[in-house]
């Protein structure tokens, strides 16, 4: 054990006997707590996404009849991505990060949604969060979108960030709502960056003719991500796909994997 690992030790001895700290998944006192603030065995437990996949929405291709329910669907994503399903371990994660400000989640799942969706990270791809109304992010303190794109782009050779979006009005949290309610309340929800026509020029430019990937934490029907999707390439993109920590499932999907 070099030196390091054995101060490493005899701080989570400490932090154990001082404060007890639980998973925040499984709630058993953490025997690394300052290495994780989930232990090792929910890690083990994350179930991931596995091949084989739908080229387009990322889901698994288990399903009746051999046809994927993404087949019929037409968007302005050309494809998206996810670690897996938004349930169990990953949710608890995705929730901690979210609710309980524990950020470091962020940097350890980054590399899961990097092996998953390794195709849509070239050189020339632009990583762009979904942004959070001013309003929420003040109330939230930072945006998990913004800090998944850099944990993103920390694990993706020469992918970069850009801020490309802003929300052009407040909207009700979409968990309060069903399909056509999500998509009626994200009309025209967004716009490109800037405040004056110089600046969304400049931005305009940096778009023009690059493939870019929407980011989120979580994706349930799509229709925030779509509408970002569509003033992007409005801007000049040449393609927009999208990669989110977790996909809420399909009900028809998820019966058929099961």
């Amino acid at each position: 054990m070099t030196a390091s690992h054995h101060a490493r030790a005899a701080a989570d001895a400490l932090v154990s006997a001082l404060f007890a700290p639980l998973c925040v998944s499984c709630h058993a006192v953490l025997d690394a707590p300052t290495l994780s603030p989930a232990c090792d065995a929910c890690w083990r437990n994350l179930r991931a996404f596995t091949p084989p996949l739908c080229d387009r929405c990322g889901e698994p291709l288990a399903c009746p009849g051999g046809r994927h329910a993404c087949a019929a669907s037409q968007g302005a994503l050309t494809c998206c991505r996810a670690i897996g399903w938004y349930e169990d371990v990953l949710r608890d994660l995705i929730h901690a990060v979210k609710y309980d400000e524990r950020r470091t989640l962020v940097g350890a799942l980054a590399p899961l949604l990097t092996r998953n969706a390794s195709d849509l990270f070239g050189e020339e791809a632009l990583l762009v969060p979904v942004p959070l109304h001013p309003r929420r992010q003040w109330s939230r303190g930072f945006n998990q979108a913004d800090d998944i794109a850099r944990a993103l782009a920390r694990h993706s050779r020469g992918v970069g960030v850009e801020h490309a979006l802003r929300r052009a009005r407040h909207t009700r949290p979409q968990s309060d709502l069903d399909a056509d309610a999500r998509r009626r309340n994200v009309r025209d929800a967004f716009a490109l960056a800037g405040w004056t026509p110089w600046s969304r020029r400049r931005r305009t430019s940096r778009l023009a003719d690059r493939r870019v990937v929407l980011v989120d934490d979580v994706m349930t029907t799509g229709a925030t991500l779509e509408a970002c999707a569509q003033v992007l390439l409005e801007a000049g993109a040449r393609e927009v796909s999208a990669v989110t920590l977790a996909r809420v499932a399909n009900p028809i999907v998820r019966r058929a994997e099961l």
